[in-house]
């Protein structure tokens, strides 16, 4: 009787559990317009905290240490503004242009393969897929990310109030717990691994794009810049994200160089990348901080479908911050190792 009731009790609670997880994901879903600049902010202020605790460490008052931070922050910005708003607009009205010339030289191939005998009769490209299509959705994709600034505002208050949060919350927590200490200890450690992902991936993120940058200026593709900042941007997905960025350069060389260059800028994708994601980053990471691919492909899906582009390229980082926080703690443990690489020590 006993073990009857306490099996009812796990089924209900279970059940309780997965109710709310329903409930909150259809919430998010519903209220994206307003989560999306929340969690941009957030992900700004965890990169600017570092600098203006510094700052702050060597003496500036507080106020002058938040300037300095958000006047770079906004230098910044307006600096990827400038190099990559021109080249989404021009890029934008050339699509039908690049659309027809793609098409033509795809369908010229499927005839060159059909009179060599490769395929034993010649097919719509159309029917099958149509690579054209991949111009349109890295133009409604790029012109989306760059709406989100019209938001620029509330992003900058947001990140304002943010880190001046920080600054008490070390007070807050010593008023809400009896061991304050232990607390202290594993909020700092949660931060501190946080930091380090986001430090480590945001600095190999601009490596992979300033190269990307550089290797497309010499092979003569149209908009490096823009390529190298949708390198940048989708570096933070590990593998898929970088398998995203190389398409619709291919594509672009393809129609604007041919075929053999277009094999020349594949290759030097591949090369970056793997220097990159797969010698450098792994190296400076260490171990602890790894997702398995499988959950990097559901996170991509899942925070995708939440909240539309900026969830995509957030959604590594997001689900690392929560594998982070299950780690630290013995009871949810289990779930952070279900999470971590195939490899899990």
């Amino acid at each position: 009787m006993k073990n009857k009731i306490t099996e009812q009790s796990q089924a209900v609670k279970f059940l309780v559990i997965a109710a709310s997880f329903v409930i909150i994901v259809a919430g998010m879903k519903a209220a994206e317009s307003i989560i999306v600049p929340f969690l941009l902010a957030l992900f700004i202020a965890i990169i600017a905290s570092p600098p203006y605790f510094w700052l702050q460490g060597k003496g500036l008052p507080t106020a002058l240490s938040m300037l300095i931070v958000i006047f770079a922050f906004l230098f910044v910005i307006s600096i990827i503004g400038l190099l990559i708003g021109t080249s989404i607009n021009d890029f934008t009205s050339k699509l039908p242009l690049y659309e027809t010339k793609l098409s033509s030289q795809m369908q010229g191939v499927i005839a060159w393969l059909t009179e060599a005998g490769i395929l034993e009769k010649q097919i719509n490209l159309n029917e099958m897929f149509n690579p054209s299509s991949v111009f349109k959705i890295v133009a409604n994709t790029l012109n989306e990310v760059s709406g989100l600034f019209a938001n620029g505002f509330l992003i900058l208050l947001m990140i304002v109030f943010m880190l001046l949060e920080v600054s008490s919350f070390p007070l807050k927590l010593k008023k809400m717990f009896n061991d304050p200490e232990t607390s202290i200890k594993r909020v700092n450690s949660i931060s501190d691994n946080i930091n380090k992902y986001i430090a480590i991936k945001t600095a190999i993120s601009i490596g992979t794009g300033l190269l990307v940058t550089i290797f497309l200026l010499i092979m003569g593709v149209d908009y490096p810049v823009l390529w190298g900042v949708l390198a940048f941007a989708l570096n933070f997905i590990p593998t898929i994200g970088s398998i995203i960025a190389l398409i619709p350069a291919v594509l672009l060389t393809i129609v604007q160089l041919g075929f053999g260059d277009a094999l020349i800028v594949l290759i030097g994708y591949l090369v970056i990348n793997t220097i990159m994601g797969n010698i450098l980053e792994p190296r400076l990471m260490g171990k602890g901080l790894g997702l398995s691919t499988l959950v990097v492909f559901i996170s991509l899906i899942f925070w995708g479908w939440i909240l539309g582009p900026v969830g995509m390229l957030l959604s590594v980082p997001l689900t690392i911050t929560i594998k982070i926080i299950l780690d630290s703690s013995e009871e949810t443990r289990w779930f952070a190792i279900l999470l971590g690489p195939e490899k899990a020590d």
